[in-house]
């Protein structure tokens, strides 16, 4: 059985297909509701933040009916669109393009594709064994697990260091996305994205200042998020689109893997062991 350092040949694609592409410079951005730890870094190593009173309650509120909206989804397809951008030492920013698709059910089951033009690699998770597969390479991981989707996001990010492409979708609403370290919150009117009429809001939280663009229709659903890295001087963004269908017809091996002819197993290594 071969041995894959995850974080040199696994997470990677994954990370290239998230809502946080990494920079060459400055800090990694990440998504809104993994940047717990950014917002609360000391004061004193950040420039005075607004005060309470740029915060708008409704804004937030705003964000958490989205939340929920995301939370009570029982199944669903997204298509992800993302625009990345790397910061070149001399200061030049190059931009890469990558999507991904997801096929959810919960509890957890998963199928998340990943392409772009360096990089491909498929997650999937049928509720008792999660599978990294490396289509032009031909390895697969796998690792048993049979807990729910927002823990198995948790887990893979914990002890693999593998980032579930727009992560973010399984987090808001829940604990893991808190809403009280955000330092500014504004509603930024509206604009129609691909044809849908959205609530545009902006946020500022720790290095990251983040705009995200929510449906107005019968569900609050995320169409757009775009995110500036403020710990590099050249202000990198991440702009992700999302196309939703709220009624997938999935079969019975949308959520099964046998591997193909030629394929080769890899161990899953844990962080630590690097």
């Amino acid at each position: 059985m071969a041995r894959l350092l995850v974080m040199g040949l696994l997470a990677v694609a994954l990370t290239a297909c998230s809502s946080a592409p990494p920079s060459t410079t400055g800090a990694p951005q990440q998504p809104p509701a993994t940047a717990t730890a950014a917002a609360q870094k000391p004061a004193q190593a950040q420039t005075p933040g607004p005060d309470a009173n740029a915060v708008d309650p409704a804004v937030i509120k705003a964000l958490q009916d989205m939340g929920a909206s995301l939370q009570a989804l029982k199944q669903f397809e997204v298509g992800i669109s993302l625009t990345g951008e790397r910061v070149l030492q001399d200061g030049q920013k190059l931009q890469h393009t990558a999507v991904a698709d997801l096929d959810v059910v919960r509890p957890n089951k998963l199928r998340a594709t990943m392409r772009s033009a360096r990089l491909q690699r498929d997650l999937i998770y049928d509720g008792k064994t999660v599978t990294l597969y490396q289509p032009e390479q031909k390895y697969y991981s796998q690792a048993q697990f049979s807990d729910n989707l927002n823990v198995l996001v948790d887990r893979l990010g914990e002890r693999y260091g593998i980032e579930v492409p727009s992560a973010d979708l399984f987090l808001w609403g829940t604990p893991a996305a808190p809403v009280d370290n955000i330092q500014s919150a504004m509603n930024a009117g509206q604009d129609f994205i691909a044809g849908d009429l959205c609530d545009h809001y902006a946020f500022r939280q720790g290095q990251f200042d983040w705009q995200i663009w929510i449906s107005t229709g019968a569900r609050a659903l995320p169409r757009k998020l775009v995110i500036t890295n403020r710990a590099d001087d050249a202000r990198p963004q991440s702009i992700t689109y999302y196309k939703w269908n709220l009624n997938p017809k999935f079969g019975n091996a949308t959520f099964a893997f046998t591997p193909p002819k030629g394929a080769r197993p890899a161990e899953f290594v844990p962080l630590k062991s690097r």
